[in-house]
């Protein structure tokens, strides 16, 4: 289908989603999420497609937030509805079975943010800016800020941010582990571009299965996330792969993964 709020093209794998409106600073709206919604599911469902990027048009934001003329309206029962729309679409993101890293250009706001950490890695540039100011508009995020946030930078860090809705350089957001790698912006689609190829190098069925150990344990307690790796050990030890990647290694060769 032609969408009319995202870019999406692919080469040699790789997948480039872009969020495409310019005139609203790439903001998400139910329009927008539907589209992610289609496109994420043909990447997961295309075999040929092995990794993904997710961008934003323009040089002034990667996604500057959710579309404050669509929520400014919403009830209680539509804004659960909105909340739910959004999670479910990142959770896809999250669980694509491949990997996925953000390509951060300017603001990443609010639903921006939120986007960013649905992603399995995030790249940003160095004028890139990051912040969850919902309590300014007297709302909390809704597409997972509160969970995902503390998760990767810590309890009292993700609180304070949530609370102040102060915004951060990309610099700050290195630091705190926030954001992966910082890098001058016309480096950044060849940053991931290069990153990704360097893991469709890798056995793709255990880089799926160590995307499904990291999400699934950290959602658990360590012994809950112990055996999720065991079981995943033991599943991978049973593929082609393995067989290959060890013979490989014997033999002192560069293996040839089939994804079997």
């Amino acid at each position: 289908m032609a969408y009319q709020n995202l870019l999406f093209e692919t080469e040699d794998s790789i997948a480039v989603i872009t969020i495409n409106r310019q005139e609203k600073l790439n903001a998400l709206n139910t329009a927008t999420f539907l589209e992610l919604n289609d496109v994420l599911l043909k990447i997961q469902q295309d075999g040929s497609i092995r990794g993904l990027l997710i961008t934003g048009s323009g040089d002034k934001a990667f996604v500057a937030g959710a579309d404050i003329e669509e929520i400014q309206d919403l009830s209680l029962e539509k804004g659960v509805e909105f909340s739910k729309l959004g999670q479910g679409v990142f959770s896809l993101i999250e669980n694509l079975g491949k990997p996925v890293i953000a390509l951060i250009d300017g603001y990443a706001l609010g639903g921006g943010c939120e986007l960013t950490m649905a992603c399995h890695l995030r790249f940003a540039s160095d004028r890139s800016k990051f912040g969850q100011p919902e309590v300014n508009l007297g709302l909390i995020p809704g597409y997972g800020g509160t969970q995902r946030l503390p998760r990767l930078i810590g309890r009292s860090l993700a609180l304070e941010y949530l609370l102040t809705a102060d915004i951060i350089s990309a610099q700050r957001a290195y630091e705190i582990g926030l954001v992966n790698k910082v890098v001058p912006s016309e480096e950044l689609l060849d940053t991931g571009k290069k990153t990704l190829k360097q893991i469709l190098t890798k056995g793709p069925v255990a880089v799926k299965y160590i995307l499904e150990t990291v999400h699934r344990g950290l959602n658990g307690t360590l012994e809950e996330g112990l055996s999720i790796e065991a079981d995943h050990f033991g599943m991978a030890c049973a593929t082609e792969d393995m067989k290959e990647g060890t013979r490989a290694f014997l033999e002192k060769r560069k293996p040839e993964f089939k994804g079997l």
